[in-house]
């Protein structure tokens, strides 16, 4: 499973996993594939900073990243406006009303409530890239792009390469002329924010356009991989390295949403229990279509009379103390969770070593039935 990229981070396997649980990003790198922590739940400098300061200690000195979500710049950012302000009335009376007929409960009166992840708004992006480039990370990817290049130059600096997601051959084109050094080719089956374009379809598009126009410019390939099979199928044609999030929200180390004594958590009682087909692909989480798990949440907002989501950021801030309930329930049919298709395959909890494991013997087996096929 060895390929340049292994050779450029210094890793085993070139396996790279966006994860907002710093003890799984830890698991991964220490496995030998690439952390990527994400960091849009962080709404202030310092809980990112002691955070990565924990990676730091906690990785055995492999390398790991970060993943930031830098989108354009609001018209109100940066004034006096408060941006909670924007939310209509009409909005927050509808969330309130759906939480009530679900029956998810408030939270308990001494709990920090969550007024919106400001890690949406681009100057927050931007003071994660600051705090992050203090560390010894190993890569910057963008969750919606190519940041801007002032971004990109900061990074490329102090030798730091900038990763960025591409929905279609076009996207791809335009980071690698931004001057991004990795572009994730993540196709429709992924979770989170994700396009219109198959995996299968998007892939080879990606590396043969920018074979030909970027030939620097490596491509990771993401969206509906859970197994070795399609990390060999990824590499077959024509990706460096595979981009994974989904399988490894199921990982024994991940550590956000409430559990009830040992056992998963509410969110991962509720991925354990769906297949390919429970997911919709809705702007309801961020304002910006994502892929998430369907739940009696997203069905409320398919309804009739349902109000169109804000863009984003504001949809953030209308809905994320909404999550926050839905997660702290004991309900797994109401949570909000953004996850691929692959969701069908992910039916254990186990640590992210097993899962990483699985994937090389997985990847290893399917090549050598190749062999056989080819030798026959």
């Amino acid at each position: 499973m060895r390929t340049e990229l292994c050779d450029r981070f210094g890793i085993d396997y070139p396996i790279f996993v966006f994860t907002p649980s710093e003890k799984v990003a830890a698991a991964v790198s220490r496995a030998g594939g690439m952390g990527v922590l994400g960091c849009v739940r962080f709404n202030h400098p310092d809980d990112l900073d002691a955070v990565l300061r924990w990676m730091d200690e906690n990785t055995d000195g492999k390398p790991y990243g970060v993943d930031v979500v830098m989108p354009a710049k609001v018209p109100t950012e940066g004034t006096a406006v408060d941006i909670d302000k924007l939310v209509p009335q009409d909005h927050r009376d509808f969330v309130t009303k759906t939480l009530a007929d679900l029956g998810v409960p408030p939270l308990p009166e001494d709990a920090a409530r969550n007024e919106g992840t400001l890690g949406w708004l681009h100057s927050i992006a931007r003071s994660h890239v600051e705090v992050a480039l203090k560390h010894p990370i190993k890569l910057i990817a963008n969750a919606l792009g190519s940041p801007p290049k002032d971004v990109i130059d900061q990074a490329h600096a102090v030798g730091v390469p900038v990763a960025a997601l591409a929905g279609s051959a076009k996207h791809a084109q335009r980071h690698a002329d931004n001057g991004v050094d990795i572009v994730i080719a993540q196709g429709h089956e992924a979770g989170g924010h994700t396009g219109e374009i198959g995996s299968v379809v998007l892939w080879p598009e990606i590396v043969d356009g920018l074979a030909e126009s970027s030939p620097d410019t490596a491509v990771l390939a993401a969206g509906g991989i859970g197994t070795g099979r399609q990390v060999a199928a990824a590499l077959a044609l024509g990706a460096s390295g595979v981009w994974m999030g989904s399988a490894f929200l199921t990982a024994q180390e991940y550590d956000l949403g409430v559990r009830s004594g040992e056992g998963p958590s509410v969110i991962q009682q509720a991925l354990l229990a769906a297949t390919s087909a429970d997911t919709v692909r809705r702007r309801i989480y961020s304002g910006k279509p994502a892929r998430l798990l369907k739940s009696r949440w997203t069905d409320a907002w398919d309804a009739e009379g349902a109000p169109d989501p804000l863009p984003m950021p504001l949809q953030n801030v209308l809905v994320s103390e909404a999550h926050q309930r839905m997660s702290a329930s004991a309900d797994p049919t109401t949570v909000a969770m953004p996850v691929g298709q692959i969701v069908g395959r992910m039916n254990q909890i186990r640590p992210a070593a097993d899962i990483i494991a699985e994937l090389v013997a997985g990847f290893e087996a399917a090549t050598r039935r190749l062999d056989g096929i080819r030798d026959s």
